[in-house]
């Protein structure tokens, strides 16, 4: 069970690490999109890193380039992360 804690820990770090590099690059184009389109902004991204993480999924064979299988959670993990902040950020 530690180990599992240390490597959840470890996972959430690199998630926020992930977070400030691309939002630095993107200047908050999530957050934008959020602010034009509301949650609807956020549910088509998610549903397009779900899509690719099914067919992923679905045929291993395939070659996934740079972006593993669990890069493509991670990208996830970080929208529903960055959904969350931005519905916290709307209620103020």
């Amino acid at each position: 069970m530690e180990e599992k804690l240390r490597l959840h820990q470890e996972l959430c770090r690199e998630l926020s690490e992930v977070y400030q590099k691309k939002n630095t690059a993107y200047g908050d184009s999530f957050g934008k999109s959020f602010r034009d389109w509301g949650v609807t902004a956020a549910a088509v991204r998610l549903e397009d890193k779900f899509n690719r993480f099914i067919n992923l999924a679905r045929h291993p064979e395939i070659d996934p380039g740079d972006e593993q299988i669990t890069d493509t959670l991670m990208d996830m993990a970080n929208y529903c992360l960055m959904t969350c902040v931005e519905l916290e950020v709307q209620k103020k």
